[in-house]
Formats: C-alpha cells, structure tokens, sequence
C-alpha cells in the first residue's frame, strides 16, 4: 500500500474541479429546462410533452446525484486546488442537496474521524444495535424492499439538520453561529423559491428527479459501511482509527467506469477515499491498490434488497453469514 507521501502528484486541479461543476450545472438545467418544454403539436402533444419531461426528470436525477458527489469533494477541499473555490462549489452543492454546507464539511469530518467506531462516528451511531419497534421494522422494511428512498432523506434530516447532533459536534459557539446562519440563509432560499414559483410548479419541475437521485443514492450511501462488522466503544475511552486502517470498516462498490469516471468522479471506491482521504476522487483510480472489500454494484445491489432492512442496518455479516 503505498504512502501518502508517495502520492503527493495526485492533487486537485482548478481546472477538473471546473470541467465537473459544469457538466453538473449542465445536466440540471438541461434536465429543468426540459421539465418545462410546453409543445403546441396538437396531435402530439401530451404524448411529447410526456417524453419529455420524464427524460428531463432523469437527466436532471443524474445532475442531483453529481452534486451530492461535488458537495461530498469540496468538503474535503479536493474538487479544485482553490480553497476559495471549494468552498463557493460547496455552498451551491448543499443548494442543490439540501444540505448546508457547513454542516455536512462538520459531520463529514468527523465521520471520517471516527470511522470503525460505529457509536462514536455520528453517521452511523443511530445504527447500534438495539430492540426496534414493530412500526419501524414494517416501516424501514417497506421501504428498503419497495425501493422508498427513506434512508437518503432520514440520512439528511437525522445529521446535517439536527441542531442536537451537530452541536456534540461543534463545540465553539463561532463555529455553531455559522451553522446556524448558512442552515437559516439556505432555509431563506428555498422559501423564496416556493412562494415565486409556486410550489406545485416547483414539484412538477424537480419532484420526480429529485426522488429518483435519492433512489440511486440510497444504496450506494448504505453500502458504504452497512452490514460491516464495526467496533463499539461502549463509552470508554478510544482511539480514532487511522486512514489506513478503515478500509476493514468500509466497501466499495464498482459500477461501470463510464458511470463512476463521469457522475460519481469514483465516489464508489470508498475505500481507496477512506485510506486516502485528501486525494481528489476523480484521481483515486490512478493508485495501484485492489480493495478488499470491493463488491460488483449490481450484485451487491440485488443481493442486499433480498435482505431486510432490520437486518441489513442492525447486523453485520458475523451475525448472518451473508456476503453482502
């Protein structure tokens, strides 16, 4: 495995960072511009206007997912060379994600710190395991299986929005003013936005695409470190892990390169990113390393929506014997 040390050419490029943000405003205003074509072919029309806007649905789901990814670099600062630039692209990522920046760089950060630690990294604290209620086994089991896009927006709401995670966190009160206010102006937007637009006009341009971002997202955020054996400090005192040492905690998942290189900037070698966690995604597959925990998208995929949620988000493979 080579160093960090040795991979110090693998830096961010003002100009990548600039080719990604582009194809990604492209796609969503190609995406909710054609949301909004109106064609006056009498005979035609619904039929074309339908066409139409579902593929400007779609395009516009595949724009939405780059951001997430755009949003997920810029908070390590590795999407452009610019710290400025990162920080301007990030902010209009969380735009598009409804995630204030400064709360996901927050969380993310100390994800990434407490990777392993299952009750201490505060993505995956709410995943302990523990005596589920009946409603919410129905609940989250629904959902999984009908492929309800539940988790990404719980995954939202339950860590960039939630004032009582964020502020365990964030211990400055400088540092919890400017959450506050990027969460407030962000909020400020979106009600601007709504009461010119109108809010079904605003569901008719982006709902549909945005549910089916967050249906590809779902599994490609659940298999990250899901149904992976992870530590439990039960309170006690621990170390972090270090970055070479959370590849154990973490699977990748390999989706077809044209799909990983052009959308995902290889957001899914998740590994290769936790081990090297300051070198830009669009260059991780330049390092010279197979993963261990590496699965095949689709089969991971099919394999873990046979599974119940409960079991999938709860247990880990020494509990069940599965390969997922």
């Amino acid at each position: 495995m080579a160093t960090p040390a040795e991979l110090t050419h693998l830096k961010a490029r003002n100009s990548t960072g600039a080719l990604y943000t582009l194809l990604c405003l492209s796609l969503t205003g190609i995406g909710t511009g054609l949301t909004q074509v109106r064609v006056f072919l009498p005979d035609l029309a619904v039929w074309i206007h339908g066409v139409t806007w579902l593929s400007g649905h779609v395009i516009l789901a595949f724009g939405l997912l780059q951001w997430f990814v755009l949003l997920h670099e810029c908070g390590h600062g590795v999407l452009f060379k610019s710290r400025f630039l990162n920080t301007w692209v990030g902010h209009l990522s969380g735009f598009f994600c409804f995630i204030p920046f400064r709360a996901w760089a927050t969380i993310h950060n100390a994800h990434h710190k407490w990777t392993g630690w299952q009750d201490l990294d505060p993505t995956t604290a709410a995943l302990v395991p523990r005596e589920l209620g009946t409603g919410e086994r129905l609940l989250m089991n629904f959902c999984w299986k009908f492929w309800v896009p539940a988790f990404s927006v719980l995954y939202r709401v339950s860590n960039f929005w939630n004032p009582g995670r964020l502020s365990k966190v964030v211990l400055r009160g400088s540092g919890k003013a400017r959450l506050l206010a990027n969460a407030v102006i962000l909020l400020v937007l979106y009600g601007l936005i709504l009461w010119f637009v109108g809010p079904l006009e605003v569901l008719l341009a982006i709902g549909l695409g945005t549910v089916l971002s967050l249906v590809m997202l779902d599994p490609i955020m659940i298999s990250q470190h899901s149904h992976i054996p992870l530590e439990n400090s039960h309170g006690d005192d621990v170390k972090a892990f270090k970055p070479r040492d959370q590849e154990v905690y973490t699977r990748s998942l390999r989706f077809p390169d044209w799909f990983s290189t052009a959308i995902l900037l290889h957001f899914d070698a998740h590994e290769l990113h936790h081990i090297y966690p300051h070198i830009p995604g669009y260059r991780l597959r330049e390092i010279d390393y197979e993963p261990m925990n590496e699965a095949h998208w689709l089969k991971w995929i099919l394999a873990a929506r046979s599974m119940p949620a409960e079991t999938l988000l709860f247990k880990n493979r020494n509990d069940t014997g599965s390969s997922v």
